[in-house]
């Protein structure tokens, strides 16, 4: 269950992750350059879709690499005991405190119908939690994720696996926003029975499978009813700044394979311009 939450929980966060630029329509891309001995790749996942096939130039790029590091060291012993750790809202705090009555029925409804558990056995949990468990939910498919297949090649390889942040670093980004502004997010969700979220992820899926990472920000930040979008510091260009030290350090440790959310590709910010301003040569493979 907590490591179900943590690929869900990742995915919400980069449903939200993009900002606008002109890139080749390409989810894999090549870092070289600058004092590297070997290339390294960056791919751009999506967490949550009904098909995580990799791609053959993906698979090359995973034989030429000798390590895979993720958002998350999804692999790690330790990351289910974070999970826990960070499952429940700050001082206390219950569902109960943030909704009238009326809007904790609506949601109860709304868990009832969809995951046959009641609300109230899931009131202490952070927003991104109850938001991260209705994600299988907005697909009609089993769910899948490229993290899950990523990890495994790399077991395959017996290749290590590492993460550019903890699960606690990515939680407080959440913890950031008002659990208030989160939940009426939810309350929406729930007076629309998720049939406008459903038609994003379908639409974003869309997107990603087309691998045109510029329309994918367009999708999502050019739209004035994602209050997220307010946040886009604190949910995309913060965490990859800090990133960036990170991913040079072990490109230059040895050959990496990076596969992050798409949604972190993009923009002034994006892993790819800041790269780029570091003085590496990052290419589109086609």
């Amino acid at each position: 269950m907590t490591h179900f939450l943590s690929i869900i929980c990742i995915a919400i966060i980069s449903l939200f992750n993009t900002h606008g630029q002109n890139l080749e329509n390409t989810t894999l891309w090549e870092i070289s350059g600058n004092g590297l001995e070997k290339k390294s790749y960056l791919f751009g996942t999506i967490h949550v879709t009904c098909d995580a096939t990799l791609g053959v130039d993906v698979k090359k790029a995973l034989d030429e690499t000798s390590q895979v590091v993720l958002e998350l060291d999804m692999d790690d012993p330790e990351m289910n005991k974070e999970v826990m750790q960070n499952i429940s809202m700050n001082d206390g705090k219950t569902l109960k405190n943030y909704v009238t009555d009326e809007e904790y029925g609506i949601i109860d409804s709304l868990f009832t119908k969809h995951l046959g558990i009641s609300i109230k056995m899931m009131e202490t949990m952070k927003p991104i939690y109850l938001t991260s468990s209705l994600l299988p939910k907005l697909i009609d498919c089993e769910m899948q994720s490229f993290e899950t297949k990523l990890i495994n090649t790399a077991k395959e390889q017996g290749e290590e696996i590492n993460g550019l942040e903890t699960v606690e670093e990515q939680i407080k980004v959440f913890d950031s926003i008002p659990y208030k502004l989160q939940i009426e997010g939810i309350i929406t969700m729930a007076k629309d029975d998720l049939n406008s979220e459903k038609e994003m992820l379908s639409k974003l899926i869309e997107i990603y499978n087309s691998k045109n990472i510029t329309k994918l920000h367009d999708h999502m930040f050019n739209n004035s009813d994602n209050y997220l979008s307010k946040y886009e510091d604190i949910i995309v260009s913060n965490r990859n700044i800090k990133w960036i030290p990170k991913m040079v350090n072990y490109a230059k440790e040895q050959p990496t394979f990076f596969g992050v959310g798409a949604g972190h590709l993009a923009g002034k910010n994006g892993v790819i311009q800041l790269l780029r301003n570091e003085g590496y040569t990052i290419t589109p493979v086609k």
